[in-house]
């Protein structure tokens, strides 16, 4: 594995079914080196020792990692974040629904699928289940998250209770979870528990606006993202 680079700051790690996310903060007055470093999502359970591996490969730091934020509960985002978090001293943050499911205090909520998607998320379920993970900051809607200057949380109801996109709003890029995929072009996610709520959340990315759409399936979106994802959510609704 290895990270992509997406812009000076962004990173890509693809776990093949699902991806997380590196975001780099630089202090001015030591550089890309000594950066502090924010994971999006955290890939597959005993994914930790190649994340680790490709931090570093790309030059930077692992120990320099200070939050991992969850899109949400589902065990190809969660898998290695409390593994990672205690090899690098990383807080875990999530959403306050999706907490309880993290932590393994609640089962996963299960998705109401079409029956196009019962083979997808068949093949979803060969990712290694999570561990129960602690969480050690649950966010709501709005909360500043203390990276990306400024990134905050926006609750997104209906892929699960708790799912949750995270946007910066300086740099125009947003990390959509599962609300979003972009595998052929910008669509509707899969395997949403609410599939009306989960709409509604589109269209409350959409009026973002963002540059950057960073999704849970699929490519960055680089080139028209804020007119790829408004057409997405004219076309799914």
């Amino acid at each position: 594995m290895e990270l992509t680079r997406i812009t000076p700051r962004l990173h890509l790690l693809d776990f093949t079914i699902g991806q997380a996310y590196l975001w780099r903060d630089d202090r001015p007055e030591h550089g890309a080196a000594d950066a502090e470093l924010t994971l999006v999502d955290a890939g597959w359970a005993g994914s930790a020792d190649r994340t680790t591996a490709a931090i570093r490969a790309a030059g930077m730091d692992p120990d320099a990692l200070r939050r991992i934020v969850l899109t949400h509960c589902h065990r190809d985002h969660v898998g290695a974040a409390q593994e990672l978090a205690d090899r690098h001293g990383a807080e875990i943050v999530a959403h306050r629904l999706d907490a309880p499911v993290v932590r393994g205090e609640a089962p996963v909520p299960e998705p109401d699928l079409l029956d196009w998607e019962i083979p997808l998320y068949e093949h979803g379920l060969t990712v290694p289940e999570a561990p129960p993970t602690r969480v050690d900051r649950e966010v709501e809607d709005g909360d500043v998250l203390g990276f990306g200057d400024g990134a905050v949380a926006v609750h997104l109801p209906g892929h699960t209770p708790g799912s949750m996109a995270v946007h910066l709003p300086r740099h125009g890029v947003l990390f959509a979870g599962d609300t979003v995929a972009s595998v052929r072009g910008v669509t509707f996610g899969v395997f949403h528990v609410d599939r009306a709520l989960a709409l509604d959340s589109m269209r409350r990315l959409a009026a973002l606006r963002p540059s950057v759409l960073c999704c849970g399936h699929g490519a960055p979106v680089t080139s028209d993202a804020a007119d790829q994802l408004a057409a997405a959510a004219a076309s799914a609704a």
